[in-house]
């Protein structure tokens, strides 16, 4: 009844005539801008971030959600024309996107994209909807203590998504924290790391630094080779077609199965902490393929190939945004300027967000939902402008989109010492790219710097005893996962090569258990039980089926 209640409060604040023209807007820009090789969903986010300062929380966020569901899909476009992915998170559609489309079907390829990534879109706002106020629920339980644990957790796993980088990827995490204390503290207000200089003293705005170290530093790194930089975006063969969506649509439904399947490994790996879309279409196409009685059809144009990838890709968007809904974290970079765009507008995200403002967090469950119909009513149209901006050279495009950049960071306080921070960490970032170190882990460590901070203040002010840390369940809870975290990359690199992988997924059931088992109530002890249970029977299992060097040595 409360959902329905509060739907109702957040309908009239959406549905009005500037909202939903700016919602158009945004879900156009964002398939363009999707549709744009190297050009990334996030980079389309922050260049619409500074245009809804003037805006309220509704309208703003809802415009950066258009644009989220908009990128998303629109990757599929150059992908299935030209064989080059417009963004990371349609990689895996043009393995069978682009042979279909070369076949001589590229309006059903293209369909067939669109309509499995609408209804991944809705699959995800349906579960975002019922899933985000239960999980805020379990979130009314954190204490400070929690919360700053929990962002720990967060960072080490951006971290660890950096692979074989894992020590940059945590030293650009560190980085991105030491970001945010420059400035003012936010406990006692004493300058930090200002050297002298009176503009330091307000920090770094989150917005400048946001845009110098994705957008400057990757155009930066476009046009850094002159021969590249007067090459065309896309390649020759794109070409007007018309999108076939009624068979296209009858062919989705028919695997429904695998829309369900790849709707529900979108939203899961969106839950995780920054691990996106990237992951969710490559995870959702290998699963198509292990389970399809005509796997070997896969990479010559099977249309499971398509509806796999797209429709977790979309998905992923939802599960991004349960997490940052129930938990106040960003689920991937886009949820991160999100939050950004939430704290500029003096709203506070944090476990009780749905609680302390149920207007705006059903403003943006039904935002989503809506942004996936327009974006299907705007794919077709979308299409034809992606033909003309294929056409544009790279280093036109590049300085449209600069002097945009500079004219949005400046019209933020329309202070020169903005742009001086879009410049600088513009040469940072570039810097950075080069010797490999990932930018996500640093730009949320800028996001989550202050809100770690004032937790963190929080607990001392109550306690100086750091066993606080290890005593609340939850805190416990997600530390463990932080340590597990860090060592997944190893585990994934030397999974089935060396022995101690065999027994990583048992051991972190079995650990888990501990602070799952602490928690109050019947429940979640008894699943603590059967995870302990389970953990063992594995780990026995696996060392019977194993044996040590040794063992095997001897016989």
């Amino acid at each position: 009844m409360d959902l329905f209640q509060h739907l109702g409060d957040a309908a009239p604040q959406l549905f009005t005539i500037p909202t939903m023209l700016l919602m158009l807007v945004g879900t156009f820009a964002g398939l363009l801008a999707g549709a744009i090789p190297g050009f990334t969903i996030a980079m389309a986010v922050v260049l619409v971030l500074p245009f809804t300062f003037s805006m309220s929380p509704v309208q703003g966020l809802a415009t950066m959600i258009a644009v989220y569901v908009g990128g998303l899909s629109g990757g599929l476009m150059s992908g299935i024309l030209t064989g080059i992915p417009g963004t990371p998170s349609s990689v895996a559609t043009t393995f069978d996107g682009y042979p279909l489309a070369r076949s001589g079907k590229p309006g059903l390829a293209l369909g067939i994209g669109v309509w499995s990534s609408f209804f991944g879109g809705v699959i995800a706002s349906v579960v975002l909807m019922v899933v985000a106020p239960q999980l805020a629920l379990i979130g009314l339980e954190f204490q400070p203590v929690d919360y700053f644990s929990l962002i720990i957790f967060a960072l080490t796993v951006t971290a660890s998504l950096a692979g074989d980088q894992m020590l940059k990827g945590l030293m650009a995490a560190l980085f991105g924290l030491l970001i945010a204390t420059v400035g003012s503290d936010v406990v006692f207000g004493q300058p930090r790391f200002t050297f002298g200089i009176d503009a330091a003293t307000q920090g770094f705005a989150f917005l400048p630094v946001l845009v110098g170290l994705f957008a400057f530093s990757r155009l930066l790194n476009d046009v850094r080779d002159p021969e590249d930089a007067h090459k065309a975006l896309g390649g020759h063969e794109a070409h007007a077609v018309n999108i076939d969506y009624v068979h296209s649509a009858k062919e989705v439904l028919k695997r429904w199965g695998n829309v369900l399947r790849s709707a529900i490994i979108g939203v899961f790996v969106g839950v995780l902490p920054a691990a996106g879309s990237t992951i969710s279409n490559i995870l959702a196409y290998d699963q198509a393929k292990k389970t399809s009685k005509d796997s070997d059809q896969f990479g010559k144009g099977a249309i499971d190939g398509i509806v796999a990838p797209e429709t977790a890709n979309n998905a992923t968007a939802g599960g991004a945004l349960i997490v940052m809904m129930a938990l106040g974290l960003p689920g991937d970079i886009m949820t991160a300027i999100m939050l950004g765009a939430l704290l500029i507008h003096d709203v506070i995200p944090s476990p009780s967000f749905i609680s302390d403002e149920p207007v705006i967090a059903y403003s943006i469950f039904m935002a989503f939902f809506v942004a996936n119909f327009m974006m299907l009513a705007l794919q077709s149209v979308t299409l034809r402008g992606f033909v003309l901006v294929t056409r544009v050279k790279m280093y036109m495009l590049t300085a449209v989109i600069l002097f945009y950049c500079a004219l949005g960071i400046f019209a933020l306080n329309n202070v020169g010492y903005d742009m001086w921070t879009l410049f600088f960490f513009g040469i940072a970032g570039f810097v950075l790219r080069a010797f490999g170190f990932p930018i996500v882990p640093m730009v949320l460590g800028v996001v989550l710097g202050q809100i770690a901070e004032a937790r963190l203040s929080q607990v001392f002010a109550r306690s100086d005893d750091i066993a606080i840390f290890l005593s609340r369940p939850w805190s416990l809870f997600f530390l463990l996962l932080a340590a597990f975290s860090i060592v997944f990359p190893a585990y994934q690199k030397h999974r089935g090569k060396a022995a101690w992988t065999r027994y990583y997924p048992p051991a972190l059931l079995i650990v888990m258990a501990f602070p799952v088992f602490l928690m109050p109530g019947l429940i979640r002890p008894g699943i603590a039980v059967i995870m302990l249970v389970a953990g063992a029977t594995m780990m026995v299992r696996r060392y019977r089926s194993h044996p040590e060097p040794q063992q095997e040595a001897q016989q």
